[in-house]
């Protein structure tokens, strides 16, 4: 069996052309079964994100139409499928999963929610009962080597989206979130995502300030926040340690004055503020101000392209752990490849000692002296043990295979022991 690794992504699909291949779950379950039906197919899983759709397969030889069938799910066109549509077979389809599952084939470099929905793509493969074997195993090895480049490279240590940079900045002036305070301008899809991050660093308190309060308390009730309107901006800042806005409003939302007086009711206690908006949302004048540490997106670009450096060394070093990883699960089948054998010579192995030992027992009960069995026994058990592997050396010596004698001696010699002496 061969291993497939095909599909679209976001290098080489359009989002309106990877929005028509997007499977939901249950189109996903149902994808599957029909999948296990085309001929040749062994194994199979399915992977759709909102940046790729990509089937994982084991299959009899190469003829699976990829193109083929996605046009036939979709219902769409095979000629708009087939340009953008890769496959990688064998090694290269396993180290493209391994690059997947560790970020490093994202849209943002390094980024951890790939490997979560890798890992359900298996879990529903499995649980409709196509993957059951050596895809199985395969996908063990593509998540062992994504642990790895998470735990033993900086791919993750950097923060290179813009929302989750500013939080990062919160976390350099704050040491502990959970005791802070945020208040948002803007209820857009950069807030959104600000706030899920804040979220996730349990702070104290989220306040969403929009132009529209629905739509504040809509997006404040998913964080376990408050929503609020622009008007009520100035006692909200009175409370807030961290402000980050980002609206599309023509002119600065907030002014020096404001900051001023509600500094004067904190008492000066410092506020860190980002301003992700162009044109910006807050006064500049506010960043000279005492107490105030005022970011705008520009800052956070600077240190997102340093850290897209760090990323990219990362991912360098994840390479070179996924080529290890690739020769280890080589390795690894290789090895299985024994199991067979091993587990055969152990059977007749066990045969013979049964059959001389039943021998052994019947001349004890007919009181034989046990030394003398014991001995004979012994004797026997050897000779039948060595019987077939010296016909087979003899015709490997005398067919003049000194490589096959000496993959002999390496198997039945224990090479610690004395050498032979012919050695001596």
């Amino acid at each position: 069996m061969k291993l497939i690794a095909a599909g679209v992504n976001h290098t080489t699909a359009d989002v309106e052309l990877r929005e028509q291949l997007a499977f939901s779950a249950d189109q996903a379950d149902r994808a599957l079964d029909r999948l296990r039906e085309l001929p040749g197919v062994r194994e199979a899983a399915l992977l759709s994100t909102c940046n790729r759709t990509e089937l994982y397969c084991l299959v009899d030889g190469d003829a699976l139409d990829v193109a083929g069938w996605l046009a036939r799910e979709r219902s769409m066109a095979l000629d708009r499928i087939r340009p953008v549509l890769y496959q990688h077979h064998g090694d290269q389809a396993l180290e493209h999963m391994m690059r997947v599952a560790g970020g490093l084939d994202s849209l943002v470099l390094g980024e951890p929610q790939i490997l979560g929905q890798m890992r359900d793509a298996y879990a529903r493969a499995h649980e409709v009962g196509l993957i059951n074997g050596e895809l199985g195993r395969v996908f063990q090895d593509v998540f062992s080597a994504a642990k790895r480049i998470r735990t033993e490279t900086g791919i993750g240590a950097n923060p290179v989206s813009v929302a989750y940079a500013a939080v990062s900045f919160a976390r350099h002036i704050f040491a502990d979130l959970k005791k802070s305070r945020a208040l948002l301008i803007g209820a857009g899809e950069m807030i959104e995502l600000v706030a899920r991050h804040l979220e996730e660093q349990q702070v104290r308190e989220i306040v969403i300030a929009n132009r529209t309060a629905e739509r504040a308390e809509a997006l404040a009730a998913e964080v376990g926040g408050r929503g609020i309107t622009l008007e009520e901006l100035p006692v909200a800042l009175e409370h807030a340690d961290i402000l980050i806005a980002c609206t599309a409003a023509p002119i600065p939302i907030l002014g020096k004055g404001t900051v001023e007086s509600a500094l004067k009711r904190r008492r000066h206690k410092p506020m860190f503020m980002v301003d992700i908006a162009v044109p910006r949302d807050i006064e500049p004048e506010v960043g000279e101000m005492d107490d105030v540490y005022l970011y705008t997106v520009d800052h956070l670009q600077e240190a997102i392209q340093e850290n897209v450096r760090a990323r990219q060394q990362a991912a360098e070093e994840a390479a070179e752990l996924i080529a290890e990883a690739v020769r280890q699960h080589h390795r690894t089948r290789r090895e299985k490849r024994a199991v067979g054998v091993l587990r055969d010579y152990r059977r007749q192995r066990t045969e013979l000692a049964d059959q001389e030992l039943e021998r052994a027992l019947a001349q004890l009960r007919q009181g034989t002296d046990p030394e003398e069995v014991l001995r004979r026994f012994k004797h026997s058990l050897v000779n039948k043990w060595l019987h077939r592997p010296s016909v087979t050396l003899r015709r490997l010596a005398a067919e003049d295979r000194a490589e096959a004698l000496l993959m002999a001696r390496e198997i039945l010699l224990d090479q610690d022991g004395e050498a032979s002496s012919e050695e001596s």
